[in-house]
């Protein structure tokens, strides 16, 4: 399980602790809950001349899902993991239903002025609020983690493959090429390109063999460009045929495959914006930022014999992951990014016009959408116990969202505030890497 962060009174990061020793400071007084997520304690003395050990932040950013982990170069404990889900297609969704709602307005010929794009030049470096929102949300969790623990440094995956090694061999000497890396590079480079599936029969979720498109027993190259994927089946029936004899039937896949020996890879460009852009603000923060690409973090993986996901994806990150690596019962925080409300002032109907009256105001009775809350009601046909984000009402009574679903109409004086809402929801990962042996 993850270990509990540790603050001194004056708000100093001290080592973190296991959990069961927390409860213990908790339960004799010594210490206070500081903050619900990440679970933090604050002790109720300063502690003078504490000895830390330093703590490495790792980051494996994605596309959809993001990696966090905390890891000790010394000893190799990981000390805390989570799983970061971006809300980058939601915006993206948003974005284009406003966008088409405003044309809607506009082609009626109402009052609505036309539309001026010279007006909506951004500035050079600047990235849509899709992909913004990935690099601010990783960036949000490593401050966050910063302050609450003693970190030292950061690494980050910043390419999925290294295509300065592929394309320049001696970059940093020809051992680097033709070592034990090498061959993860190109297996990762290669299943972004064709997209995880057979390249001869779109045969998904099998083992996947690389395949030369030109044979080279008909003096074919080992460049990556002549690489695909194929299935066992399929590569053993192709054997050293030509591609166009081998798919001579098939004129429609053949052009395809051709097309795509020499396709641009616009998604990984894409991605590899945002993590640039990530990594220069991470460089911002002061600390030391180690860059690893996707090919050493898997060979990290699998040399360990760890498993596949986002969370153990980081641990893996860079050249300074440690030899021996101490994961056991390791259950990381699932967070998703759910955004901090709207700024739109009323709720509009199909044809664009509004609904609603504007918005009262944001807080009501100490309260506001979005905060973590538990209810107690002793009485009445509601009468229970409830934890979950409570959704405001200038009335006075609220909804509140559980694991169980919505209860609605709970009065503000059966409410406690557990957490204030940051813009994250968060939940406990169901099972461990490796779990407890009986």
């Amino acid at each position: 399980m993850n270990q509990v962060f540790v603050l001194d009174t004056t708000k100093q990061p001290l080592n973190p602790v296991h959990p069961g020793y927390a409860r213990l400071l908790l339960k004799q007084g010594k210490a206070a809950v500081y903050r619900r997520y990440p679970f933090t304690i604050r002790l109720s003395r300063r502690v003078e001349q504490p000895i830390l050990s330093p703590l490495r932040i790792k980051v494996d950013p994605g596309s959809k899902t993001s990696g966090l982990a905390l890891v000790n170069d010394a000893s190799g404990d990981v000390v805390w993991a989570a799983e970061l889900t971006h809300r980058g297609e939601q915006i993206k969704r948003d974005l284009d239903r406003r966008r088409a709602i405003r044309r809607k307005r506009r082609q009626r010929k109402t009052r609505y002025r036309k539309p001026r794009f010279t007006n909506r030049r951004k500035r050079r470096g600047t990235l849509p609020p899709s992909l913004e929102s990935r690099v601010c949300n990783v960036l949000t969790w490593v401050c966050r983690l910063m302050k609450v623990c003693p970190v030292t440094n950061i690494s980050q995956e910043l390419v999925r493959f290294d295509t300065q090694a592929l394309e320049t061999p001696d970059i940093e000497g020809a051992q680097y090429q033709r070592g034990q890396l090498s061959g993860y590079e190109v297996r990762e480079y290669v299943l972004l390109k064709w997209k995880h599936q057979c390249a001869y029969c779109d045969a998904r979720d099998v083992p996947l063999e690389l395949d030369h498109i030109d044979p080279r027993s008909r003096h074919g190259s080992n460049r990556v460009s002549n690489l695909t994927l194929a299935c066992t089946p399929c590569n053993q029936r192709k054997s050293n045929q030509d591609v166009r004899q081998f798919l001579r039937d098939e004129p429609e896949r053949l052009a395809r495959i051709l097309a795509q020996m020499k396709a641009p890879l616009r998604d990984a460009e894409a991605v590899n914006a945002t993590r640039w852009m990530l990594n220069a603000r991470l460089k911002t923060l002061g600390l030391p930022v180690e860059c690893g690409s996707g090919g050493r973090t898997k060979c990290n993986r699998i040399t360990r014999e760890l498993p596949k996901t986002h969370w153990l994806d980081a641990v893996c990150v860079g050249r300074s992951t440690p030899e021996s690596l101490i994961i056991k019962n390791i259950v990381p925080l699932q967070i998703r990014a759910t955004g901090h409300g709207s700024r739109q002032m009323c709720r509009m109907d199909k044809y664009g016009f509004p609904r609603t009256g504007s918005k009262q105001h944001k807080r009501v009775q100490g309260f506001q959408t979005g905060d973590l809350v538990r209810a107690v009601v002793t009485s009445g046909t509601k009468q229970g116990t409830y934890v979950g984000k409570v959704a405001v009402r200038s009335r006075g009574t609220f909804n509140i969202s559980t694991a169980h679903g919505v209860v609605t109409d709970i009065p503000h004086r059966f409410c406690v505030l557990v957490a204030r809402s940051d813009g994250y929801s968060y939940q406990q990962g169901k099972e461990a890497a490796f779990p407890p042996s009986a």
